[in-house]
């Protein structure tokens, strides 16, 4: 793969520490919901510093989508939440990946399963799922720290029903859904059952993904119908 040059052509803040990069890329040639691309800044004394960024777009979207959360001591998420601007010109390549995707022709259910910045390319996918008007029932599960953690707040409310979200660390005022973390009782209360054969995509960190992996297993779901992605935030 080789690397090519995309123009930001804007930059949305999510939440205090993320933020989305939309970028026009020439001759991009297009993805699967659950790609990600590799970025790589190059410092004026030559120094390179690369990391990878799961894509937040769904294919049949404009451009490319890279949502980026901030790593206070990382090499690049800082600059790219903080600094970028408009106009500015990233170097990538890609996308990359085929075994954590998913298209509509798969078919469904399909069970989403996200910790923090894990929902990034899980909602490539959802997105992908509304523009090419599958009826592939879905629910989507997000275990975040407080309301202000979480990503894509309008979207998951116009999802309605099928998004679940459960706050580990300080709920919203008045708040009356899950606190708790999303453990096997929490899969088998919330998820898609195991007997309806849902395609699982579980990303986020790795303690989070091991723990609800074994949730899965333990209410019956079957391993060959599971995918991970395991990473802390969204680059360093």
């Amino acid at each position: 793969m080789s690397w090519r040059v995309a123009e930001v052509r804007e930059v949305v803040h999510e939440t205090p520490a993320a933020a989305t990069l939309a970028l026009d890329v020439p001759d991009w040639p297009g993805h699967r919901a659950g790609q990600h691309v590799d970025v790589r800044l190059t410092a004026e004394d030559g120094y390179q510093a690369q990391r990878s960024y799961s894509i937040a777009s769904a294919p049949e979207q404009p451009g490319l989508a890279l949502t980026v959360e901030r790593l206070d001591d990382g090499e690049v998420s800082p600059y790219l939440v903080d600094e970028v601007r408009a106009g500015d010109e990233l170097e990538l390549r890609g996308p990359i990946g085929g075994w954590f995707t998913w298209e509509a022709s798969q078919g469904g259910p399909l069970l989403l399963v996200a910790g923090g910045s894990g929902l990034v390319p899980l909602m490539a996918m959802a997105r992908h799922r509304r523009l090419v008007g599958s009826d592939a029932r879905l629910r989507l599960l997000l275990s975040a720290r407080t309301a202000a953690d979480v990503l894509y707040a309008g979207e998951l409310a116009e999802l309605g029903e099928a998004v679940v979200i459960t706050y580990t660390r300080r709920a919203p005022d008045g708040w009356t859904g899950p606190t708790a973390r999303l453990d096997a009782a929490a899969l088998e209360r919330h998820g898609i059952p195991p007997a309806d054969a849902p395609h699982v995509f579980v990303c986020g960190p790795t303690a989070f993904v091991e723990a609800v992996a074994d949730g899965l297993l333990a209410a019956g779901h079957e391993p060959d119908r599971i995918r991970t992605e395991r990473f802390g935030a969204t680059g360093g």
